[in-house]
């Protein structure tokens, strides 16, 4: 086992020191939070949680889709049936899965942290912190990429022609964005969550209309359009998987979800039904209702597509509707992001300055800041490049996750869980086996480019978790403080995990 767990003693001393270990751990801020006599959940800073239900319905939404904007290169990759059967079949295989785990270890670690927490707990410190890294990457990657599509879709709709192309113009407005929208998280957890509730609705209106102006022209023949000359599969499958992955992201706010037990499942299970509808019909409506060929489809397609069946004020409407969904991407990714390495310190693994907390909106602006620098690094990749290297990346990380819930269910079946995936261990081996199978085929695909830098990101990442460890050993950086238990012990059926302590049992 590769991390046990404070057994509690039956002796009335011992279980007094665990108490005074846990208050401990609560005074320096590193406590999961408590039911207050039933009433709302409380954080560790006293404050109610703040995300309820639907607006981590839309965190999700926009976490992993956001809006079928995007998805145009799956068409010029594959031609309209490839990607109306991928928009059909991926949500399911790839996020059905990923939704079950998310939703059991999120109701079991109800922390900051998320994922970090999950394989902290199964493999160990290292582990813990390389799924963090490799996820946190691609998150900051995806988020750069969202910028450079607001400007793609400004350019191309004739609002800001000069931010299309390479230059000085687009250069400014990506940074600009940038900062500016970093800025909006700081406003806090609730604002973020219900603003990404309207936002979807803004987002998502255009695309209602449009499949419901289509239905009458729709011929189901458009649909067999065929690229010229080979398929790109590997443009296909990243553009496929970048629009649908990150199902597990919002679990690096768990700390912040009123209820995470009974709210992760139910708001799964929404998702899983909002985002595959609002790729698949306005797909099926735009690509069977006009008949452009797929070396049309390209970024920003979607909204000539809308013009074409509605009208110019459609067109122009979808395209506003892209620049808004591309925002509530940006705002959620960025909170997930930050409240991951707020979980990361809070389990020691980063310096103590990353937990550190807004005091009036309990956001923590030192992960928001440096994520907002690390975006605008990478901001000028090219955006295939980007999308490749953010897929790798997380792809290697839920590789490592999958075998956290298995190796979590097999080693501790008696571990709490408030949610319980209800499949036995093999069953759930073979439901983790095909996206593992997609996960590493979008490994090997990547590209020597893509290799070099996802490798050399992740030396780096050992080489960090080296001198963290250093500079803990030494007292040069301030730590949360982080108490190992016996590895030889076996967890019981009744314990609390706290970040900042690991595998702590109270009595």
């Amino acid at each position: 086992m590769s991390q046990g767990f404070l057994l509690a003693a039956e002796q009335p001393s011992q279980r007094q020191e665990q108490q005074e270990l846990h208050d401990i751990v609560r005074q320096e801020h590193h406590g999961y939070t408590r039911q207050q006599g039933g009433g709302p959940t409380l954080s560790v800073y006293g404050h109610k949680r703040k995300i309820t239900l639907i607006p981590l319905v839309f965190l999700i939404y926009f976490e992993v889709a956001g809006g079928p904007y995007g998805a145009e290169k799956a068409v010029l990759a594959a031609g309209p049936l490839f990607t109306l059967l991928g928009f059909l079949v991926f949500p399911f295989a790839w996020g059905v899965p990923e939704s079950l785990i998310t939703a059991e270890l999120a109701a079991a670690f109800p922390g900051n942290g998320g994922f970090v927490l999950w394989a902290d707990h199964a493999f160990g410190p290292l582990a813990g912190f390389l799924l963090g890294m490799w996820k946190y990457l691609s998150i900051v990657i995806n988020i750069a990429a969202y910028t450079a599509l607001i400007a793609d879709y400004l350019g191309g709709s004739g609002v800001a022609p000069a931010v299309a192309q390479p230059g000085g113009a687009r250069t400014g407005a990506v940074i600009g964005m940038t900062l500016l929208l970093s800025f909006v998280n700081y406003a806090g957890v609730s604002v973020v969550g219900w603003g990404a509730v309207a936002l979807g609705m803004v987002s998502l209106a255009p695309f209602v209309l449009m499949t419901a102006m289509a239905v009458p022209k729709v011929r189901p023949s458009r649909w067999a359009s065929q690229v010229k000359g080979d398929k790109d599969w590997r443009l296909f499958f990243n553009t496929l998987f970048w629009n649908l992955n990150y199902w597990d992201c919002a679990s690096t706010m768990a700390g912040e979800v009123e209820r995470p037990e009974q709210t992760f499942p139910r708001a799964l299970a929404l998702a899983v039904v909002l985002i595959a509808s609002s790729y698949l019909l306005p797909l099926m409506a735009a690509t069977g209702a006009i008949d452009a060929p797929p070396d049309a489809w390209v970024n920003g397609y979607l909204a000539d597509a809308a013009g074409i069946i509605g009208g110019p004020w459609l067109k122009y409407w979808t395209g506003a509707g892209a620049v808004i969904s591309s925002i509530g991407m940006f705002e959620a990714q960025m909170s997930s992001g930050a409240f991951q390495l707020l979980g990361m310190a809070d389990l020691g693994l980063l310096p103590a300055v990353f937990s550190r907390r807004a005091a009036r909106t309990g956001t923590p602006w030192v992960a928001i800041a440096v994520s907002t620098i690390v975006t605008i690094v990478v901001s000028f990749l090219c955006f295939d490049d980007v999308v490749a290297t953010a897929n790798f990346l997380y792809s290697l990380g839920t590789l490592l996750e999958f075998a956290s819930f298995l190796w979590l269910r097999a080693k501790h079946p008696a571990m709490k869980r408030p949610y319980r995936v209800p499949l036995p261990l093999p069953a759930l081996v073979a439901m983790c086996a095909v996206p593992s199978a997609f996960l590493a085929y979008v490994c090997v695909v990547a590209g020597w480019k893509v290799f070099a830098l996802a490798g050399g990101l992740t030396m780096l990442g050992v080489g960090w978790h080296g001198v963290m460890r250093v500079c803990k050993a030494n007292k040069v950086l301030r730590f949360n403080n982080t108490v190992s238990a016996d590895p030889q012990q076996d967890p019981g059926d009744d314990y609390h995990l706290v970040p900042g302590v690991r595998n702590y049992r109270l009595a």
